[in-house]
């Protein structure tokens, strides 16, 4: 079991270390950057010479090549602002162990984010499943701009210990995530022939407050909870807010020409 670690980056000096420390069980390390202006192509040469660019054409396409660049048989796809728990390494030790062919084809791993100073335990952020060590030769990725993700075609199974998320330095980083995560989400769904009613900004915004806050017990998580619904029902209205002003920019471009 030949285990590659696809990790995909830009500007991640501040974390790449940490990570890669985390990772010295892999039997290799593979990142792809673009374009980064900070040191973190520099610092990753310490942990593995396996360190491509690729300019961004979306996290998909950074993703897949990022996988077609392992040689490994699997692959464990993890974010710079994650790390792997002792118990969650051992996890993965122990499946070494077992016959490959036994084996489903990917795994799911739980996450836990730390948000606003505290280790969030709901609001649909806790355990929050991700499926991140898979067989390559089963695999490929899906899924909706911005939040692609690896699948794969046969069975699944679910690995102890954790991933540790250590997101959102601040509000304004989060602020500035979520507008370039809702431009890209906004493009997708609008270039797939979604267009927003009047409803939709009133409706699905409030309905993703009540789901975050309510439903999933974001009130348990404390302040950080209630932000994180505020944001979530915020990022919801500005997505669809974007779809909306996609589709007037070519309302008003095809009236031009004519």
């Amino acid at each position: 079991m030949k285990i590659s670690a696809s990790i995909i980056v830009r500007n991640e000096e501040e974390n790449i270390a940490a990570l890669c420390e985390t990772l010295d069980w892999a039997d290799e390390i593979v990142i792809v950057d673009s374009d980064s202006t900070d040191r973190t192509v520099e610092i990753a040469r310490r942990y593995t010479d396996r360190i491509f660019n690729r300019p961004f054409q979306g996290y998909r396409d950074k993703h897949e090549y990022a996988d077609s660049m392992t040689t490994g048989d699997w692959i464990f796809w993890i974010d710079a602002d994650e790390r792997v728990t002792p118990e969650l390494r051992g996890a993965i030790a122990e499946l070494r162990l077992r016959p490959s062919g036994t084996l489903p084809d990917g795994f799911r791993i739980a996450r836990r984010t730390l948000y606003q100073g505290r280790w969030i335990a709901h609001s649909g952020w806790y355990p929050d499943y991700q499926m991140r060590l898979y067989r390559k030769e089963a695999s490929y990725w899906d899924g909706v701009a911005p939040h692609e993700t690896a699948r794969v075609n046969g069975r699944l199974g679910r690995l102890d210990g954790e991933l540790l998320h250590y997101t959102k330095r601040d509000l304004s980083e989060h602020h500035l995530v979520l507008d370039s995560y809702t431009t890209l989400a906004a493009g997708y769904l609008f270039n797939n022939g979604r267009r927003t009613r009047t409803l939709d900004l009133l409706v699905l915004p409030i309905a993703a407050f009540i789901r975050t806050w309510i439903i999933k017990q974001g009130f348990r998580d404390g302040i950080p909870g209630l932000i994180i619904a505020m944001f979530t029902a915020y990022s919801v209205f500005l997505k669809y807010a974007k779809v909306w002003e996609l589709g007037r920019k070519r309302a008003e471009t095809e009236g031009f020409k004519q």
